[in-house]
């Protein structure tokens, strides 16, 4: 079994049965989600202009963030370097329109940015701290989520907030003092109420700026999976109540903790087996690098990978969203662009396969995957030019019959079907072959149900 990263969190449970003011609502609105699909993440920020795992290695506790790269020998030289990169944090080359431009010709549906990771550093203009983008001690004066929602809004996607619950730069978060910081707060909240209640209230007023300030936000995505429950409560329903104030059709998505305001689960850097799909909506999360943020020679999942890893996640039922980490000057890396380039070329020829389907999923033979038109009038099979060659393609393997309109997704153009002993087939060499990802078969059946 492979050993789970540090900075993956386990789920408190995925459930929620209980109707809520939001149910009816909820219903709508992730129906929307699902026909999305494919979304794109950015992890940006200070840990960008340190090249490390995101802000991971300040927490003490979390040892395996410093194993092999420490950005500073001691963790006293390391948070003291780091909080000072607010000076030098100045991304010149950042053009958020490009990002969209390239964003929207690779295929996302919907974006999330990270407003705020657990350091602490705010990436929009908080009243609420002056460490943040734009701040008295930023040299960058310009509010990076304002422009990110405006350019990718204008480009036709969907917006949402990565928000951090946990603040290790707070001090009502991580007291100065000499105890040792772990991912969770640094004192006993029970025994220091009062501290607590200005930390609640402080995250309580920056979701309410970021759903107040920004324009229409479809997502509010909350991190740190650790902190919302039990010792470290922050009233979660006054806290959507506020965030819903403003954004009254928010999607809220309180990452692993299970319940009313996780309305969407989001199995990290892994696509669910079979046997383990969520009864929840959900999405796959995985970064197109190592790791979310940038990170200098990071080693970059292959597009062909990243294709494959769509077409299974879409074929279970769920949406895929990929992390992109934009450099310290604000530009995407030459390998995620290549990336991106590659897979929106694929999509601009199969995506009628891949957005707005619904799932059945089951395990077909010779690694074919499909996906299902919501009116039941046609499916999709796909299967990647990397699985081991097959000539003949049984009818049966992709749920087709002889009745059935066979049209290749690249080309548009009807699939002959042949016979060999009463079984009729088609042939893999009829089929176009993209140069990457997956040939595509549209099977429209022109009845009203499809059966298989």
């Amino acid at each position: 079994m492979t050993k789970i990263r540090g900075d993956i969190e386990e789920a408190k449970g995925n459930v929620q049965e209980e109707l809520v003011p939001e149910t009816e609502m909820l219903k709508q609105r992730l129906e929307w989600f699902q026909d999305l699909k494919f979304g794109v993440i950015f992890h940006y920020g200070l840990y960008a202009e340190a090249g490390i795992v995101e802000s991971w290695q300040l927490s003490e506790k979390d040892e395996w963030a410093r194993e092999n790269h420490p950005y500073r020998e001691t963790i006293e030289a390391l948070r003291l370097d780091y909080w000072q990169l607010i000076n030098q944090f100045e991304p010149k080359k950042l053009d958020t329109r490009k990002w969209a431009k390239i964003c929207k010709d690779a295929g996302f549906k919907y974006c999330l940015f990270t407003t705020k990771h657990h350091d602490g550093f705010s990436m929009f203009n908080t009243m609420e701290s002056e460490f943040k983008i734009g701040g008295k001690l930023s040299p960058f004066k310009r509010d990076i989520l304002q422009e990110v929602f405006t350019a990718f809004r204008e480009a036709g996607i969907a917006t949402g907030a990565y928000y951090s619950k946990a603040d290790w730069y707070s001090p009502f978060y991580w007291l100065d003092d000499d105890t040792v910081k772990g991912r969770h707060a640094s004192y006993d909240t029970h025994l220091h109420p009062e501290i607590w209640a200005r930390y609640v209230s402080f995250v309580h007023r920056q979701i309410a700026e970021i759903t107040s300030n920004y324009g229409k936000v479809d997502f509010l995505w909350l991190d740190a999976g650790w902190c919302g429950q039990g010792k470290e409560d922050l009233q979660m329903d006054r806290l959507a109540e506020i965030a819903r104030e403003k954004q009254p059709e928010l999607i809220i998505v309180d990452r692993m903790m299970g319940g009313r305001h996780e309305n969407y689960v989001t199995p990290e850097r892994k696509i669910p087996a079979l046997a383990e799909i969520p009864k929840k909506v959900w999405e796959s999360n995985i970064p197109i690098g190592n790791d979310w943020g940038y990170v200098p020679n990071d080693t970059f999942k292959s597009s062909q990978e990243l294709l494959e890893t769509l077409i299974d996640v879409v074929s279970k039922g769920g949406n895929l969203i990929l992390g992109v980490g934009p450099t310290p000057d604000g530009e995407f890396t030459f390998e995620e662009t290549q990336r991106l380039e590659e897979i929106g070329h694929w999509l601009a020829l199969y995506g009628e396969g891949i957005y707005e389907t619904r799932a059945r999923p089951t395990a077909w033979k010779n690694e074919w995957y499909l996906t299902y038109q919501k009116d039941g009038k046609a499916h999709f099979a796909f299967r990647s030019i990397a699985a081991v060659a097959c000539e003949q393609i049984p009818l049966t393997e992709i749920g087709a019959t002889e009745e059935d309109e066979l049209i290749d997704l690249a080309t548009k153009k009807p699939l002959p079907v042949y016979k060999n002993a009463d079984e009729p087939y088609l042939l893999w060499s009829d089929i176009s072959q993209p140069n990457v990802g997956a040939v595509g078969i549209r099977v429209s059946t022109h009845r009203e149900k499809n059966t298989h």
